[in-house]
């Protein structure tokens, strides 16, 4: 079968067994039941229980409950109750974090019209647009929002805006004629669900409604294309998981070690408690997410509002950004670059009505021209406003009358259009007629070749000429080196004549100029993507606009350098994966896009080991921007379905912004990293001292209420502090690798020798405590560890020192304070001290206590200073 665009009218109808005065209301009933309505469809999401329960499927989880179990049959209900509380909490946190609600097909179903003109049975009928089913015949005029794919079969100087499907920034003229084969964005005898009519009317046959429209499927790719895990939570899992089996086998041997020795069963499974809650940073999932939290308030602070909180870390792993053009590192508004006139290249900024030529040309452009502008909005066409909108900045000449600098409603009204021939895009011109001064006067505008072959004179600043050879080829010469930096070219020209305009008389024109536009950079684009490049971030532009054009935006904003590729739809349909895998680190530029390719070109980025953030503000973004691991959408000209397919929305739709957004990432990775090492060396540190005592057949040091209290309570602040320090330079280096382990023999080592420090220093004040009693051993033990943890937190604010680190984290202090007041709380209150199973500590032990806890932070921040000192 041929493709819908391929088709005549004649076949057409044939095939959908439909006529021009529309489908009669059985046919209707047939196709309904056969195709359903004209909506989209939603995928399944689990319910909030279900996403609640899934929270405990995690080994770490299944360990805490059988220690919670264990506590029971072993009459310690308190830790029992303290464990259940902690995992209902942490259940809670990651369901409130996972329901973030995914409403891209509601948008996707709001952007269909509510209703559309049909024919039925010879009459007019405006129906709602879910009605609507493949045979039917919709009318169009401007302003319409298309409710579903058809083919043209009736055009009035019709225009459709589809850049919120395609990414072409200006209004497609369409027609009815048969074409071959050609992409989406060049199917003109087509019009799509979702896109807009900006002019003109016309007549369709509807072809496809639903899941079955381009809008349809894209949204079964949004379906069909799962969310990605972010490195972070990758490497969480895997560290989670061997955490578990470490625990595991080593509670399994110290098990079996006690009941060797003949330890009682419900003792030893008691001790084993101890030592899988001594292993296990409870904490740990909440700070994460908390951190994260606060990551994104921040972002929010700067324009980047983030919609998941994994993906604020996973903005600091991104190594590649796939940007579409138009509206994110364009500015979705044509503006004039240049203007040629008298063999002359003048900035628009040096326009003046003062100089007659000059003038000639302004007055073309405001009179053979539909657009207008009203309280700073533009209204009409992108390209004739922006010819306004030039008009508007030029040094005016005065009203006669008024005195008023002439705007461009004076000059209409001043000089009043009499006839006018339409834009057609078959001939490519524009024609009004005006009295000027008693002169009838034409003026055109148009393709430059089409004009320029209608032109015998040549306006000069000496006054008008016969138009010579060389003046062609010098124009011919000018229109192509505009063309080759991506713009567009518009002609102009006039002539003084009495006769009615019609289409025969648009030739014998004297030529006036040319003026070249374009959807300008974004300022701060430039300068994003050099902070992108320093950061080892590589940009590529993915855009449903022509090669030449996108190719000339990636040279002025630097993402297009020498020896860089650029690769059109149906070239990449031509490159097999393969190809592509092998391409795809030279290729900078892709142009005449669909939305598949644009998560193919995403997926191959993957494949190759890069973590991938796609931007963009349109429909036929959305899927791309769920497929890629950080999706970024344009807050301001970005569609609903694109906001809410993506992970992150910029407010101010700076790609600047992004890179603001990268580096809170990187300084929350870091921090985060920072906040597990501080974790897991406290952490081991306990886990030793349950090991030793029990090698040595001593009384435990710690009760697991104590562990508990101190992974929940002591831990978390100084934690939490750690997550708000700020970032140290991370903008000069490339991103990390995201197959990289968390615990790389770095973070291995430091962990080990920390966990040392603190296990030597809290095991010297247990054998002082011994000297009392073994009750005195326990209790200096655990507030020895308590505030060793505490003071720790200094330490894993960086690699540095505190001199170099300074002072700027305050809440790092706060979270010493507000600790040791709970430590006091805990150890000096007689319901503290019977809750946490604390002693009354004499002056002295106090001494040990503190002096036991200082030592370990004093020591690696002598270390530290003399390290900076020797570098």
């Amino acid at each position: 079968m041929k493709d819908w665009y391929q088709m005549n009218e004649e076949e057409l109808l044939k095939y959908l067994d439909a006529s021009r005065d529309g489908l009669s209301s059985k046919q209707v009933r047939e196709r309904i039941n056969k195709y359903g309505e004209n909506k989209l469809e939603e995928s399944k999401k689990d319910s909030i229980f279900m996403i609640f329960i899934k929270q405990f499927a995690d080994l770490l989880v299944v360990i805490l409950l059988i220690a919670a179990i264990i506590s029971l049959f072993t009459k310690d209900v308190k830790s029992a109750g303290v464990i259940i509380a902690v995992l209902i909490l942490n259940a809670t946190l990651g369901t409130w974090q996972s329901v973030v609600a995914n409403k891209s097909l509601d948008a996707l179903k709001a952007m269909s019209s509510p209703h559309v003109k049909v024919k039925r049975d010879g009459n007019i009928h405006q129906l709602a647009s879910k009605e609507i089913v493949p045979g039917d015949v919709v009318l169009l005029e401007a302003g319409d929002m298309i409710c579903a794919d058809a083919r043209l079969i009736d055009e009035a100087s019709l225009q459709v805006n589809e850049s919120a499907l395609t990414g072409e920034s200006l209004p497609i003229d369409k027609k009815v004629d048969v074409i071959s084969k050609a992409s989406l964005a060049d199917r003109i005898n087509m019009v799509y669900s979702g896109t807009l009519v900006t002019a003109g009317r016309g007549e369709a046959i509807v072809v496809a409604t639903g899941m079955q429209s381009e809008l349809g499927k894209i949204a079964t790719l949004m379906n069909d294309t799962k969310a990605k895990r972010t490195p972070l939570q990758k490497t969480i899992d895997r560290f989670s998981k061997r955490l578990a089996i470490g625990i595991l086998l080593i509670s399994a041997i110290v098990l079996a070690l006690q009941l060797y020795r003949g330890t009682p069963l419900m003792e030893a499974l008691l001790f084993a408690v101890a030592l899988a809650v001594a292993a296990i940073p409870e904490a740990l999932g909440s700070i994460i997410t908390i951190v994260q939290a606060m990551g994104m308030r921040k972002m929010a602070e700067e324009q980047a509002i983030v919609k998941e909180l994994s993906a604020v870390e996973t903005l600091g792993s991104v190594s590649v950004i796939c940007s579409d053009k138009t509206g994110t590192l364009t500015q979705n508004k044509m503006t004039v670059a240049d203007v040629y006139l008298d063999h002359e290249r003048i900035d628009p900024n040096n326009l003046s009505l003062e100089k007659k030529i000059h003038r000639r040309f302004l007055y073309a452009c405001v009179l053979a021209n539909d657009a207008s502008i009203v309280e700073g909005e533009g209204i009409g066409d992108p390209t004739e406003y922006a010819l306004i909108d030039m008009y508007h900045h030029v040094k005016g000449i005065r009203h006669p009358q008024s005195g008023h600098l002439l705007s461009e409603g004076m000059v209409r009204d001043l000089l009043p259009r009499i006839d006018e021939v339409p834009f057609d895009s078959e001939r490519k011109l524009m024609s009004t007629r005006h009295n000027m001064k008693g002169k009838m006067t034409i003026f055109t505008k148009g393709a430059v070749d089409v004009l320029l072959n209608r032109c015998k004179s040549i306006l000069t600043s000496e006054g008008v000429r016969a138009i010579t050879k060389e003046d062609i080829e010098a124009i011919m010469k000018m229109n192509h080196s505009f063309s080759n930096d991506g713009l567009r070219v518009l002609a102009f020209a006039y002539k003084e004549s009495k006769e009615k305009l019609t289409l025969s008389s648009e030739n014998g024109y004297t030529f006036i100029g040319l003026v070249s536009l374009i959807d300008p950079p974004r300022h701060s684009a430039l300068e994003a993507v050099a902070q992108a490049k320093a950061a080892g971030i590589r940009t590529v532009m993915i855009t449903g606009d022509h090669k030449d054009t996108a190719v000339a935006i990636g040279k002025k904003i630097g993402l297009f350098s020498e020896g860089d590729k650029a690769v059109t739809g149906e070239e990449l349909d031509e490159m097999s994966d393969e190809t592509l895998a092998r391409e795809i680190a030279t290729i900078s530029v892709y142009a005449r896009v669909s939305p598949q390719h644009k998560i193919r070109i995403v997926e191959a980025w993957q494949k190759s080991g890069q973590i991938v953030s796609m931007t963009g503000d349109g429909v036929n973004d959305a899927p791309a921007l769920k497929k890629a691991d950080i999706g970024v959408a344009m807050g301001i000209t970005g569609t609903e379905v694109s906001k809410d397919a993506a992970s992150m929305i910029l407010a101010d739709d700076h790609f600047a912004t992004i890179i603001k957004a990268v580096r809170n990432g990187r300084v929350i990775y870091d921090n985060i990293k920072n906040a597990i090492l501080f974790l897991l060396s406290g952490n081991l540190s306990a886990i030793l001292c349950v090991l030793m005592t029990s090698l040595l057949s001593l009384p435990l040091p710690f009760y697991a209420v104590q562990l508990l209290f101190i992974n929940l309570v002591t831990d978390s602040l100084p934690a939490l502090a750690i997550g708000v320090e700020p970032g140290h330079e991370v903008m000069n280096r490339k991103p990390r690798d995201p197959h990289a382990s968390l615990m790389d023999k770095v973070f291995i080592k430091t962990m080990i020798i920390q966990a040392l420090l603190l296990f030597v220093f809290v095991m010297s004040s247990y054998y002082v405590g011994l000297s009392s009693s073994f009750a005195h051993a326990s209790s200096m033990a655990f507030l020895t560890l308590t505030l060793a943890r505490l003071f720790h937190g200094l330490n894993s604010r960086g690699k540095e020192s505190l001199y170099r680190l300074g002072l700027k984290n305050k809440y790092c202090f706060y979270a010493i304070g507000v600790g040791i007041v709970l430590v006091l709380g805990v150890s000096l209150t007689d319901y503290g001290r019977m809750l946490f199973k604390v002693e009354r500590l004499s002056y002295m032990q106090w001494g040990a206590v503190i002096l036991f806890a200082l030592l370990p932070t004093i020591l690696i921040q002598l270390y530290r200073l003399i390290r900076e000192y020797q570098s």
